[in-house]
């Protein structure tokens, strides 16, 4: 049997502000072909999944926290209990709001890495409404660098 302690998973922090530490995927110790799931914490204020799409559909579960969840032309608030499709090929972003962590799990599928977190900590994401299209209407800034 396989398991994978999230309290024994360093993961990575990226510049938006995150920790994201894979669950299945990645440098876990599960392996699968048709999905990766991951728990993602995002700073206070300000802690950003950033503006990107993916080939894989995906789904955000906000476990605790409230954020501001784009999905291509809507925006709306999100809070602990809530889940949000993300089809395949749309850009999406998730920005923690509020004055704690904001603590998320993701499971997109197939398996694989996604282009977005390399382009991250590589500073060469797409700039939002420049490089692709822009942020809905109100939406928080998209962090492409450490603030």
């Amino acid at each position: 049997m396989i398991v994978a302690d999230l309290s024994q998973i360093q993961g990575r922090t990226y510049p938006a502000r995150r920790r994201t530490q894979n669950l299945v995927g990645g440098m876990s110790p599960i392996q699968a072909a048709n999905f990766a799931m991951g728990n993602v914490t995002l700073e206070p204020k300000g802690g950003q999944v950033p503006w990107h799409n993916q080939e894989q559909e995906e789904v955000y579960f906000v476990v605790e926290g409230e954020g501001e969840m784009c999905l291509g032309t809507e925006r709306i608030a999100v809070k602990s209990g809530q889940a949000v499709y993300i089809p395949s090929g749309v850009f999406h972003q998730l920005t923690n709001t509020g004055d704690r962590p904001l603590r998320m799990i993701y499971v997109y599928g197939p398996a694989g890495d996604v282009a977005h977190w390399k382009q991250e900590l590589e500073g060469t994401l797409p700039k939002a409404g420049i490089d692709v299209p822009a942020l809905p209407v109100g939406a928080q800034p998209q962090c492409t660098k450490k603030p």
